[in-house]
């Protein structure tokens, strides 16, 4: 009976064994669960996270930062520098100093079509960036190009006006002179008629290791392999994005294993990734990956209510972010005093500090003339209600949870806030990037290591119709001094020099509160046991940019 019995296990063991050889074998499409479905598939339009995951899966960048926070090439074949003669200071005149930046492409590298990577679609993409009817991001990089010289096929040079600490960072996607420029006739038509929104499945917009196959909006993204690919050759046939936009149907998805796997990044919340850990120790690999990525909740200071810094600064004292810390994700997404983290070597620990208290706040509003509360709301002199509307990401529960907390925490101290969410592409691709929101926004930014805050704290990155909605300055905040540092910080090539204009950055944001920093990020990670080769990086470089990598384990 016993010898039967044992028998009877290792015949099981056995099949379990030659199931998952054929699950390893027969395992050639991955299916990816997100909450969010890109705006456009423009590399250089909006920026917004659920674009840059999926494209990284079909394009790269000159350069991008790794998981240990290193520059590296992807798309070059060797980082230029000072150093290595790659880069050279050059003499603009006047005392000024530029840098001219050589970087030679890899030299397989083809699109989706054959048609060999150039340094034509080098200069045809500084050519769209430099426009200014174009409306692509980056108008600041774009302006400090002088020239770009193309030294063959391959190789170019771009010279800079300035020598900025991470001169030899070219976080640029570059686009197929040979398809889009027929689109670039008419400039200030190029956001609507540009091939990566309108022939989106054109093999030769892509030269990634997948390109673009299929797309549903809203729903999914398909990618196959592409033949073209000149890197290490991909694990999976097929990889779908499946946009399944509430966070609660994306765990049921994940269980029922409708879905194979749920992104690091615009997945599930960390609170359900904790209750999901509770509950299957043992079923997956759990990664809490903490990084350069920050919630935050942007102030339309165009509205007279939020132009009043006594205002903005009695909205935060009235939240307990430690509470909402410790009570929702257990202590993994500590309270923010900035927006730099504490995980940069330049953080600055010094800043004012907005700690849970609702007298105060009651004071502030009061010296802001809000004296008078009827039915439970403050009311100016005026008559006017202290009211104000309050966006995020719809189907996101985490986020919605944290939103009705804020809400009821402020009407404690008389203020209304009104929920009004929406789908993240009409978040991001309408509300956000065109200023449409009246009073606040919750959103999430990440970041990539020493990246400068020009885009977002710059009072020339206001978007607005004139300038075709370039910048992510969101708020609206205008200050000088803000402005004069970051045009300091991004040519202060010394680094203890360099960290106290950085010291000096983040204590005029706590000061002027442009923005209500809530907490920073940690993104968990659910990985079945079978995936392996992912690799969380914790900046604004997405796991995609090595999908090469990803593998079903034997």
């Amino acid at each position: 009976m016993q010898f039967r019995l044992t028998r009877y296990i290792i015949a099981i063991v056995v099949f379990i064994l030659i199931s998952n050889l054929s699950f390893a074998k027969e395992k050639d499409t991955l299916v990816i669960g997100i909450t969010q479905y890109p705006a456009s598939f423009h590399p250089n339009f909006e920026s917004m996270l659920a674009k840059y995951l999926a494209l990284n899966l079909a394009m790269r960048p000159v350069t991008a930062y790794d998981a240990d926070w290193e520059l590296v090439c992807l798309l070059c074949t060797e980082l230029p520098s000072i150093e290595n003669g790659g880069a050279v200071l050059t003499d603009l005149g006047d005392g000024k100093q530029g840098v001219a930046v050589t970087y030679s492409l890899q030299p397989d590298a083809l699109w989706g079509d054959g048609t060999p990577v150039t340094t034509k679609d080098v200069a045809y993409t500084i050519e769209v960036g430099k426009n200014p009817e174009s409306g692509v991001l980056g108008a600041e990089f774009y302006r400090r190009v002088l020239s770009v010289e193309a030294i063959d096929d391959k190789t170019f040079t771009l010279y800079l006006d300035r020598v900025e600490f991470n001169y030899n960072e070219l976080s640029l996607y570059l686009i197929p002179e040979h398809l889009d420029r027929p689109n670039f006739s008419e400039p200030a038509n190029y956001r609507t008629r540009n091939a990566y929104d309108n022939d989106t499945l054109l093999p030769g917009l892509y030269f990634g290791p997948y390109r673009i196959s299929k797309v549903e909006p809203g729903a999914y993204i398909e990618f196959v392999k592409n033949e073209s690919w000149w890197g290490k050759q991909p694990y999976f046939e097929k990889i779908v994005l499946r946009i399944i936009e509430n966070t609660a149907a994306l765990e049921a998805n994940f269980l029922s294993e409708s879905i194979d796997y749920i992104s690091g990044v615009l997945g599930v919340t960390l609170d359900q990734a904790v209750n999901f850990q509770s509950r299957y120790p043992d079923n997956y690999d759990f990664i809490f990956r903490p990084g350069l990525i920050y919630e935050h909740i942007d102030l339309n200071l165009d509205n007279p209510i939020l132009a009043d810094l006594r205002v903005r600064r009695a909205l935060l004292y009235a939240l307990d972010r430690q509470l909402i810390s410790d009570q929702l994700f257990s202590g993994h997404q500590p309270v923010a005093d900035g927006f730099i983290s504490p995980l940069t070597t330049y953080h600055n620990p010094d800043l004012p500090k907005y700690d849970y208290n609702p007298d105060l706040a009651i004071r502030l509003l009061e010296e802001a003339g809000w004296t008078e509360i009827i039915d439970g709301i403050r009311h100016n002199s005026q008559g006017e209600p202290l009211q104000l509307e309050f966006g995020t990401t719809a189907g996101s529960r985490v986020r919605e949870t944290v939103q009705q907390v804020l809400q009821s925490q402020w009407s404690e101290i008389g203020i209304e806030v009104i929920i009004q969410n929406q789908p993240a592409r009409v978040f991001f691709g309408e509300t956000v990037a065109k200023r449409q929101f009246t009073g606040l926004v919750m959103y999430a930014w990440i970041s990539s290591p020493n990246s400068s805050p020009r885009t977002t704290l710059h009072s020339t990155e206001i978007p607005d119709e004139s300038n075709k909605w370039v910048g992510s300055n969101y708020p609206g905040y205008r200050n000088e001094e803000m402005d004069t540092l970051i045009d300091t910080v991004e040519v202060t090539l010394n680094e203890e020099e360099r960290d106290q204009v950085w010291a000096k950055i983040q204590h005029r944001y706590s000061e002027d509160l442009p923005v209500l920093p809530l907490y920073y990020r940690a993104n968990p990670y659910i990985i079945p046991k079978w995936l392996k080769g992912i690799e969380p990086t914790g900046n604004s470089s997405t796991t995609t940019l090595w999908v090469e990598n990803w593998h079903v384990t034997d």
